[in-house]
């Protein structure tokens, strides 16, 4: 399963980069493939570009914020959740999103 996703946090300092390696880390773990891009203080870092998302078979937005350009995952099934599901749980997080799309036979 290809995954890309954002992370966010009000501040855009720590929570965004711990975010972003869990998940990545969790998606590896699973056999996964996982991009992200972090919107945080000092600006966008690792953007998506149109080849990543038109890969991807899931979007997990780990956002506590609003971010921009949510739009580019129009048609793409999207995962919303708050930086905290992720710093807790990004194993589980990813296992329940591969379950989900396997039942709905999009991977």
């Amino acid at each position: 399963m290809k995954i890309v996703g954002i992370t966010a946090c009000p501040t855009g300092i720590a929570h965004t980069y711990i975010t972003r390696e869990k998940l990545m880390e969790a998606a590896r773990g699973r056999g996964h493939e996982c991009k992200v891009e972090t919107q945080g203080s000092i600006g966008t870092e690792n953007e998506l570009t149109a080849k990543d998302i038109r890969e991807a078979d899931v979007v997990i937005l780990a956002v506590d914020v609003k971010i921009s350009g949510e739009e580019r995952f129009k048609g793409k099934p999207l995962v919303k959740v708050p930086t905290e599901t992720v710093m807790q749980n990004a194993s589980g997080l990813v296992e329940v999103v591969e379950r989900k799309l396997k039942s709905a036979g999009k991977i």
